[in-house]
């Protein structure tokens, strides 16, 4: 079918498709979507370069990371080169208007994931990004009192502060910011956010860097670095559940079950976007380095060998292509050492999505901290030692 937007045509192939096996929601559904709520999902990404996350299977099968604009693209679909740390490039999209928004949505596009920066000065992110990451265990209240935190640190040192639900586990907090520092001072801003988050509320947030090391919510301040992506405004995940901007008045009795694809157009057309003046709201950021400064540097982790020696007994379970074949291997492990898995805590599993070349992949460990010294197993061979770097 081929939809008339913005002045252009935009051809949506197998409409019917099944993108939500749990619901029963289609490619269409999804469109329909985002066209009910436009105007708020381009205040998040227009302008902005993206990386096309594809679910060209669905939700229920892993997605791939396709930085490069296809080579086969209409005429009217900009793009603009990005520089990687690691030194590569690519012609990353960059959504315009609604045309583009769900052209990408027919790659397989479920949620939108745009840079912190526009189109005309990637090297100065105009957003700082906060992104509210629960350990396994954690409650959403826990997650809540960490935000209204953040909210204050960010607007005691000047800045404005926009929630929005994260569609997942977690919880995001944004500041629009002026395109004047670069990434790095950007990232030293948001680290400087999340020590004192924790400094306020050591009993429920952490800005640890390291997994292992970390408990209750991790004030998650890397989603600012130069390589990094976070889902936008109005993005259905692919729990289902929609990334969803709040006013601060409804956060404290919100739950992200509230916010789904049924739910949330009719909150639209009543309430119109939280979000409305946030391009009207751009700050500064020097109140937050001079934070940053009075904080002065982390202490150096220990190091052993050339690499950073870790502070926690930790054990490597499996390496896995999916979620599913890790949790498999973790099983068996288990199985293996049922009197060492009883001792664990649920923060103990440390399950990691790894971003390899185009997709993510999985690493299980296991932080052995509860369990005695002298029953502590030993490293084993992995349950699953997949090699996402094979065939480079």
């Amino acid at each position: 079918m081929t939809l008339e937007v913005d002045g252009r045509e935009v051809k949506i192939t197998s409409p019917e498709r099944v993108v939500f096996p749990q619901t029963g929601h289609t490619k269409l559904d999804l469109v329909s979507f985002y066209r009910v709520v436009g105007e708020g999902a381009l205040r998040g990404v227009a302008d902005r370069p993206v990386i096309l996350k594809r679910f060209v299977h669905g939700v229920d099968q892993e997605a791939f990371f396709q930085k490069r604009a296809p080579a086969k693209r209409p005429a009217w679909i900009e793009v603009v080169e990005l520089s990687y740390p690691s030194g590569r490039t690519a012609d990353e999209v960059v959504i315009r208007d609604l045309a583009t928004l769900l052209w990408t949505v027919n790659l397989g596009c479920v949620d939108l994931n745009p840079h912190p920066v526009r189109a005309g000065d990637l090297d100065h992110p105009d957003e700082l990004r906060i992104d509210l990451d629960p350990v396994p265990g954690v409650t959403w209240e826990q997650i809540v009192r960490t935000a209204f935190v953040a909210r204050d640190v960010l607007e005691e040192h000047g800045l404005t502060a926009w929630p929005k639900t994260s569609g997942s586990r977690g919880f995001h907090v944004y500041a629009r910011i002026e395109p004047r520092w670069a990434f790095r001072e950007v990232r030293l801003a948001a680290e400087a956010v999340a020590r004192e988050v924790e400094r306020r509320a050591p009993e429920i947030a952490t800005s640890r860097w390291w997994k292992e090391e970390r408990w209750g919510v991790f004030v998650d301040y890397n989603q600012n670095a130069r390589d990094r992506t976070v889902a936008s405004a109005y993005s259905v995940r692919p729990t289902g559940l929609v990334s969803t901007p709040l006013r601060w008045d409804e956060v404290a009795a919100c739950r992200p079950e509230d916010f789904t694809m049924a739910s949330v157009p009719d909150r639209y057309a009543e309430l119109g976007d939280p979000w409305a003046g946030m391009d009207g709201a751009a700050g500064v950021l020097d109140p937050l380095l001079e934070l940053a400064e009075a904080q002065g540097p982390r202490p150096a982790p220990p190091k052993g060998e050339g690499r950073r020696k870790p502070t926690m007994p930790l054990i490597e379970i499996a390496r896995a292509q999916t979620r599913d074949e890790a949790m498999a291997g973790f099983e068996r492990w288990k199985a293996r050492h049922p009197d060492v898995a009883r001792l664990l805590r649920p923060a103990d599993v440390l399950v990691d999505g790894m971003r390899g070349r185009s997709s993510v992949w999985f690493r299980i460990r296991v932080n052995l901290q509860h369990v005695p010294e002298a029953e502590r197993p030993e490293q084993e061979p992995l349950e699953v030692d997949y090699d996402p770097w094979r065939g480079r």
